[in-house]
């Protein structure tokens, strides 16, 4: 599993852009020379995600780019349609980058996987935040595994680690 003070490793993730094209977007144009809040979560659209953990990421985007944030990255194992539309309801747009793993083959790479097969989800990201800075994680916080809450994870706790 990914720890403080690794280097994130190469890969790419999907956006589907404003034009309707979906592209390939790497890991270095996410993270070169920047400095993320890199937010992975279950699923879009799941309860949990989308009604506690996001939104509050959507309200405090402004005020955790103040404090010398370049962007923030919302992870799922999703595909980029999904992803998409998951943004515009959310009315993140502008505010967050919605990034599809649709095959979790990035979420595997972070060591953050979670075998969800049982409840009919597949293989999953676990809940997590992460500030990075030029492609190296500076801070990781993991909910509980097991637990369906936002305790540690939130954009709350993010902007006090800011």
């Amino acid at each position: 599993m990914i720890k403080i003070g690794d280097k994130l490793p190469d890969g790419f993730l999907r956006v589907k852009d404003s034009d309707g094209n979906a592209r390939k977007v790497t890991t270095d144009e996410l993270f070169a020379g920047q400095k993320v809040v890199l937010v992975g979560v279950p699923g879009a659209f799941t309860a949990t995600c989308h009604k506690a953990h996001i939104p509050r990421f959507v309200a405090n985007a402004e005020a955790i780019k103040a404090k010398g944030v370049d962007r923030i990255v919302v992870m799922a194992v999703n595909d980029h349609h999904v992803m998409k539309v998951w943004d515009e309801a959310l009315c993140g747009a502008g505010k967050l980058d919605f990034l599809s793993d649709g095959s979790a083959t990035y979420t595997k790479a972070l060591g953050v996987d979670i075998d969800r097969t049982e409840a009919g989800m597949g293989i999953r990201a676990r809940r997590f935040s992460m500030i990075v800075e030029d492609g190296v994680v500076k801070r990781i916080n993991l909910e509980p595994e097991g637990g369906s809450g936002v305790t540690v994870t939130g954009a709350e706790a993010m902007l006090d680690q800011l």
